[in-house]
């Protein structure tokens, strides 16, 4: 399977290039590591040995893990929900703040243990295996990444390895949730998590009714060759958060997704066939989102033309929907979902 980087998934050709950055801490020693982890203490006494099946095999988990190094932006975040400080995360390098983490992630891990260490590795040109193994962790997450077969074959070697269910990157937040809690020997609080999650979800977009219904296409520009639109399809989450807000998916959107890809595009020449009641796009640079309304072609963007958009300057903000997990959804719910509305109603957010 061919590995699907981070780096194109998050914002495909529309973002910036990510810059290469090393770990910004040393790795913990292993007391740190096992206190701050605290797996073993919360998992249920029958819960092991597990097995979970996942897209690139098989791993049978015989104990309680006390080190955990997570593959992918989403899985350290389900990790912490469950109590759990991982001694090392991939990087944040898009949307995350000057430690190359997230806010959110910060404010869970303070919570647990504000003394935890946890070391940031670059996964910009692959899993970082070998800064991996020097973290002796006993379980290696990925439920949401895009690991080739190779690296989990690599990472198999250092510990058991819990791969994505399906499609690379594809993963949402309610199975990730389960995959973890399953891994964790938490199986009663994954379900937790989930069902109050769902719960804030449903009363937040309750307080706007004027999203039920209203078509939603996620898109992008490329600032420097406006020849193209590009289109998250159906297996992408942040359409998939869209709906969940309770939008709909636009009929070309459905039409133009493909053989499992996450996005799809098309010619500016079509962009008349953009047809959705609301768009939601990124910003890259000052004066974009001018320049794509008075493009004689782009221009024509019903949802652009009629001012329905959310033209997302706030990479944080834009990464709680396209990673979307039990941290990052309460700011998704906060600040991303009021944008929405303002959108629907003909007034753009940014």
């Amino acid at each position: 399977m061919t590995r699907l980087s981070r780096r194109s998934f998050v914002g495909a050709v529309a973002l910036a290039p990510v810059v290469a950055l090393g770990a910004c801490s040393t790795g913990p020693s292993e007391d740190t590591a096992a206190a701050g982890s605290g797996a073993s203490t919360s998992a249920a006494a029958d819960a092991f040995p597990v097995t979970i099946e996942h897209a690139l095999g098989e791993t049978t988990i015989e104990k309680a893990p006390t080190k955990i190094a997570t593959v992918g932006w989403s899985d350290q975040d389900v990790v912490a929900s469950f109590g759990v400080v991982p001694v090392g995360a991939p990087a944040i390098t898009w949307g995350g703040n000057k430690d190359k983490s997230t806010d959110w992630f910060d404010a869970a891990v303070d919570e647990i243990d504000p003394d935890a260490e946890i070391v940031r590795y670059d996964d910009a040109d692959g899993v970082p295996v070998d800064e991996i193994a020097k973290l002796a962790p006993d379980l290696v997450l990925g439920v949401n990444s895009g690991m080739s077969q190779d690296e989990y074959d690599k990472l198999t070697k250092i510990a058991p390895t819990v791969a994505y269910p399906g499609a690379p990157w594809g993963t949402s937040w309610e199975d990730s949730v389960e995959l973890v809690g399953k891994a964790l020997g938490q199986e009663d609080k994954a379900t937790q998590i989930t069902d109050d999650l769902n719960a804030d979800i449903d009363e937040a977009v309750a307080k706007y009714p004027e999203l039920k219904g209203k078509s939603a296409a996620w898109i992008w520009f490329t600032p420097t060759d406006l020849s193209t639109i590009g289109v998250y399809a159906s297996t992408d989450l942040r359409p998939q958060m869209l709906e969940r807000f309770g939008m709909t998916e636009p009929d070309f959107v459905t039409k133009g997704s493909k053989d499992g890809a996450f996005s799809f595009e098309l010619s500016s020449e079509r962009s008349t066939d953009v047809d959705a009641d609301l768009v939601v796009f990124y910003v890259e640079e000052d004066g974009q989102v001018e320049k794509l309304k008075k493009d004689p072609l782009l221009g024509k963007i019903p949802a652009l033309k009629d001012d329905h958009y959310v033209g997302s300057a706030d990479n944080a903000t834009a990464l709680s929907m396209s990673s979307p997990t039990p941290l990052s959804l309460p700011v998704a719910l906060e600040d991303f979902l009021p944008k929405l509305a303002s959108a629907a109603e003909g007034k753009p957010a940014s």
